[in-house]
């Protein structure tokens, strides 16, 4: 499909009443315990989340998204007694995740402010006991020329502290709160620390969990295991704009937030020499490996391109036709990481998955179930051929939990 097809497609075609008493507030007390929706070959059914094993070919490659949630809410008291929220959303200063959260005594990170008409331009401190000793964490505002091309929401905050032996991820981790869905209603408890994690998260960076990954458990996987299934991590930094609705009436007005990825080689490797069915876990590892694609392109055409080019922005995927074989483009990223000598490809996302997309490498994506007008439904509905609504209609009439705590599906790409 055209670029201007897709820009002209209706989020009101993409609706349906999601009632109150069907979003999951909190997770189910065995994660595999969750339902499981089956989509095949247009037909549906239901099973529990703990028989994946027994739903998936022997020969699979299982796709995960490996990204860690960090306790990205800051909040600071002024002496006037307001609250201010400062929501952590990327990093600014040392842009790179790793070394931000590394930094001892300073660092800047890209925000958004709760409470902001109340925080003018003074400096924020709060005091926090960590290792047995007293830190002070300041914040104070950047000059806003800094923030061309961003969010008019979004604001640069510089953090300081007084313990050179002290890292900005230790300081999160005492200091913030986990950020859950708004669409929660609630505050975040401290079980929230556990249960809004996966299984397999290691590498920091959301500010929002991968949630189709929440069902697994060590029982899951070691049923997979057993079965013959591969497995392959990826990582994409889930953002705050994963939550945003769409809000224009067409997909033209509508701007993809850019989220950080990283594949490893070995996973690319892994992709190429695949010959069985590949499942992806979750929109987020759906788009990671997709703009592989679209990044191989690139470097296929021009083996030098310069790193920050090889960002995939939002309407890339219909601005050119499909005419390379989609495993030779990934040799392209293979020969790149070589002449680099990087283990890893490290880039960033705003590819917008819509109807008319063409898929290059998964047969299956496991997902939990979307908000209504969401990005994230729009590419349930690509991948299955527009049949979302027969899907959600069944999961709203068989008592399916909603949204990020709720249960699971199993989908398989419609090819009709």
């Amino acid at each position: 499909m055209k670029k201007g097809d897709v820009q002209n497609i209706k989020i009101s075609d993409f609706n349906y009443t999601l009632p109150d008493e069907k979003i999951a507030k909190y997770p189910l007390p065995q994660r595999d315990s969750s339902k499981l929706l089956i989509y095949k070959d247009s037909q549906l059914s239901s099973s529990n989340f703990s028989s994946l094993p027994d739903q998936l070919p022997g020969n699979s490659l299982l796709i995960f998204n490996n990204t860690r949630v960090i306790h990205a809410r800051l909040h600071f008291m002024k002496a006037t007694g307001a609250n201010i929220e400062i929501f952590c959303l990327s990093p600014f200063s040392p842009k790179d995740y790793i070394m931000n959260f590394q930094q001892k005594g300073e660092c800047s990170w890209i925000c958004m402010i709760g409470n902001a008409k109340k925080w003018k331009e003074d400096l924020l401190s709060m005091e926090i006991d960590i290792k047995g000793l007293r830190v002070v964490l300041n914040a104070q505002k950047i000059d806003m020329a800094e923030m061309s091309n961003r969010n008019g929401s979004d604001v640069i905050v510089r953090f300081t502290w007084d313990n050179s032996d002290v890292t900005f991820s230790e300081l999160l981790e005492v200091a913030g709160k986990l950020p859950i869905p708004p669409y929660l209603n609630r505050p975040a408890e401290e079980k929230d620390d556990e249960t809004y994690q996966t299984l397999y998260s290691h590498v920091e960076g959301s500010v929002a969990a991968p949630t189709a990954g929440l069902h697994f458990t060590p029982a899951v996987m070691e049923g997979l295991a057993a079965k013959g299934v591969k497995t392959a991590e990826v990582t994409l930094h889930v953002g705050a704009g994963t939550f945003k609705p769409v809000k224009s009436d067409n997909l033209a007005g509508h701007e993809m937030h850019t989220e950080f990825i990283s594949v490893p080689r070995e996973t690319i490797e892994k992709i190429i020499n695949h010959t069985g069915d590949i499942i992806v876990v979750g929109t987020t590892s759906m788009r990671t490996v997709e703009s592989l694609y679209y990044i191989g392109k690139k470097l296929r055409t021009n083996p030098d391109t310069e790193p920050y080019k090889l960002s995939v922005n939002q309407w890339e995927s219909y601005e050119e036709d499909e005419n390379e074989d989609p495993y030779i483009v990934l040799r392209a990223i293979l020969d790149y990481l070589e002449n680099t000598e990087q283990d890893q490809l490290i880039s960033a996302t705003r590819l917008l998955i819509a109807p008319g997309y063409n898929f290059h490498y998964p047969d299956a994506l496991i997902t939990n179930f979307h908000q209504p007008q969401s990005t994230l439904l729009l590419l349930v509905s690509a991948f299955v051929g527009g049949y979302w609504t027969t899907i959600y209609e069944y999961a709203l009439q068989n008592n399916f939990r909603f949204l990020s705590y709720g249960d699971s599906s199993l989908l398989w790409k419609n090819l009709k």
